[in-house]
């Protein structure tokens, strides 16, 4: 992820008043350098939030509405810490060259599309608003081709409980899944997921392009001290992409929620386990409780999203700067 800080005009503004950092551009990063210490930050952060995924999948198939409290408490008695972390060795795997995808896809359309539209004669605010939207949605699309067969995998590996086990690792559930469904069941949900993936990339980096802008601005006329400016910039980071969280999930949920259930359940059809169809999967959440079955673990979710985009951000800037070519460049 990256920030879409704002060029200020130096002349107008004293020396001791916040600056938000200059943008760094596709050109300008060392790519070896990018990527690799990317793979390794993104790990990481994966890891330390994988529990919160966990609880989110657990509630989005549950027939019932069960607490994030009484899940985390079940998972703890009956399977363990370990419990938290089915699947995530499969998920770490998917991981890597997934996020190197998105990055990747992020930076070269953004960088293009933000300089033709300042080309069309769009402010430097709008133009940053669609830059990021766009460069969400190829992120998205670039990425699902490799999250979406990991996701069936490990989401299976997620929902199943240590006395019912159907796989018996993340190998063990790829075999099995290519012998029932062949190459396609990798691939279930994988248009819900571009449906809801591609959307929430661009509502998530045009908002948080907004809320950047905008906070920016408001601490840019206060007198901070220039001395400040980077513990600033980091909570101005967190503090955008928690908001911008905050629209993505709610407008994105129901779609996640469906897309799970395709991904997960199966449906029973003269005795033979057939894969959930669109219509079913809704048919289902709207028999179980309505509009508000969609927004099952809509707290985990909001939580997750919130967590891993405040501290995504962060790094991912971080990351930037670190393997930027010329860093001298990058002082206001």
């Amino acid at each position: 992820m990256s920030s879409n800080p704002t060029d200020e005009d130096s002349g107008s503004e004293s020396q001791t008043q916040l600056h938000a950092p200059k943008e760094i551009e596709w050109h300008m990063l060392d790519k070896s350098k990018f990527l690799f210490l990317g793979a390794a930050l993104f790990s990481a952060l994966s890891a330390a939030l994988y529990p919160v995924v966990v609880l989110k999948t657990r509630q989005q198939v549950s027939s019932a509405k069960i607490s994030c409290r009484n899940m985390s408490r079940s998972i703890v008695r009956y399977e363990g810490f370990r419990g938290f972390y089915r699947g995530f060795g499969t998920s770490l795997m998917g991981t890597i060259p997934a996020r190197a995808l998105y990055m990747s896809a992020l930076e070269v359309t953004k960088s293009n599309v933000g300089t033709a539209t300042v080309r069309l004669g769009f402010s430097d605010t709008a133009a940053a608003a669609i830059a990021n939207a766009a460069g969400g949605v190829a992120s998205a699309l670039a990425a699902q081709l490799v999250w979406t067969p990991v996701d069936v995998v490990s989401q299976r590996l997620m929902v199943q409980e240590s006395n019912k086990m159907c796989y018996r690792n993340g190998f063990d559930a790829f075999r099995k899944i290519l012998g029932v469904d062949g190459p396609r069941g990798f691939y279930r949900g994988f248009g819900v997921s571009i449906v809801t993936y591609a959307p929430s990339n661009a509502v998530w980096w045009a908002s948080y392009s907004m809320m950047h802008r905008l906070i920016w601005g408001a601490f840019g006329g206060c007198g901070f001290n220039s001395g400040r400016d980077s513990k600033v910039m980091v909570g101005v980071q967190g503090l955008s992409a928690v908001l911008a969280s905050g629209v993505s999930a709610i407008v994105t949920m129901p779609l996640d929620t469906i897309k799970t259930r395709l991904q997960v359940l199966d449906a029973e059809e003269n005795g033979r386990r057939r894969p959930l169809t669109l219509v079913q999967a809704v048919r289902n959440l709207v028999k179980e409780e309505g509009i508000l079955a969609c927004y099952r673990g809509l707290g985990p979710r909001w939580a997750s999203m919130s967590m891993s985009a405040a501290t995504m951000i962060t790094t991912y800037e971080f990351l930037k700067r670190v393997s930027a070519k010329n860093i001298d460049r990058l002082t206001v």
